[in-house]
């Protein structure tokens, strides 16, 4: 396996790149939204000021920064939807037929991201469900807590959606494209196994997040799996337009796939290889061909609790 990295803005690096360049995508995009900006970047790194909410601790655990989608306009949304037309639009050209693109998205705006990469051309494929327990909602009405102590406002987050795209086909079936492009569906988790639309998953570890600073790491269980499962003849390339803290690269290394990585931002393209290297390294027995949780010494890193699972009639 072998992979290359970028340190440049992917709509214009996409419109250099050859016709049937890259086998699939597996990304957490900006979404276009103000949080992502150069100017908030910069507040949030700092620790102060700007739109990321920065909440307090509940029941003694620290919340992270997050995105406020919620709090966005109609101008804002409206944005997200061209958003993906134009990145869909940009990105086509560069797939082979029958390319399947991920995209880690939340509930909120999934509908936009949807609409965006339709209106580009590509077919929409449903979504996998990631579940995990978040601190993503659940809040009761702020500053009337005590007034209202059995409301929430939206439903407290078990779940992230990664979003599925396929470019269309260029053959008369499946079977033909797969033939001739290696792509067009899914592999499969194993021969008696076909890939599943819900997995169990969890948080990022503590030991994954302690090797970037990126706000929105996703862990290498999820990623291994979604990554295993974009080349179903098992060769290709992989495409994350916005490799962030290197997670999908070092996730496709672990599992033996070619990628490139780009990325726009010069602080997180700078540690980009010190991230994959050791992220990579870690859980050597895992590629990604078990829905099994990984493990790390005695503790498990990825697994959701079983009473959010049987809340959500999976068990």
């Amino acid at each position: 396996m072998a992979f290359t990295i970028h340190n440049r803005d992917c709509f214009n690096w996409l419109k250099e790149q050859a016709p049937n360049s890259f086998h699939a995508v597996l990304t957490d995009p900006p979404f276009g939204v103000v949080e992502f900006t150069p100017e908030e970047v910069a507040k949030l790194r700092a620790g102060r000021g700007g739109v990321w909410r920065i909440p307090p601790r509940i029941g003694g655990s620290e919340r992270a920064p997050l995105p406020r989608f919620t709090t966005l306009t109609t101008e804002q949304r409206e944005h997200v939807r061209t958003y993906f037309r134009s990145f869909g639009s940009a990105l086509e050209p560069a797939l082979v037929p029958g390319a399947h693109v991920m995209i880690a998205g939340t509930p909120m705006l999934q509908f936009l991201v949807q609409d965006g990469m339709a209106a580009a051309g590509f077919e929409v494929r449903g979504a996998v469900m990631r579940l995990y327990r978040g601190f993503r909602g659940g809040d009761r009405p702020k500053l009337a807590e005590e007034e209202f102590p059995e409301v929430c406002v939206t439903p407290r987050g078990n779940y992230e959606p990664w979003m599925i795209f396929r470019k269309p086909i260029s053959e008369r079936t499946v079977a033909e494209n797969l033939r001739k492009w290696g792509v067009g569906a899914l592999r499969r988790i194993n021969a008696d196994s076909p890939f599943p639309d819900v997995i169990q998953s969890g948080k990022t570890p503590a030991s994954e997040e302690a090797v970037g600073d990126h706000p929105t790491q996703k862990p290498q269980h999820i990623l291994r799996i979604l990554a295993r499962s974009l080349l179903p003849l098992g060769k290709g390339v992989i495409l994350e337009p916005f490799a962030g803290s290197g997670s999908t690269v070092a996730a496709c290394e672990a599992i033996g796939y070619d990628s490139v990585g780009v990325e726009l931002d010069a602080h997180h393209y700078g540690n980009l290889r010190k991230n994959i290297d050791l992220l990579k390294s870690m859980y050597p027995n895992f590629k990604g061909e078990s829905l099994e949780p990984i493990t790390d010494g005695s503790t498990t890193k990825a697994r959701v609790g079983k009473r959010a699972v049987s809340q959500l009639g999976l068990i």
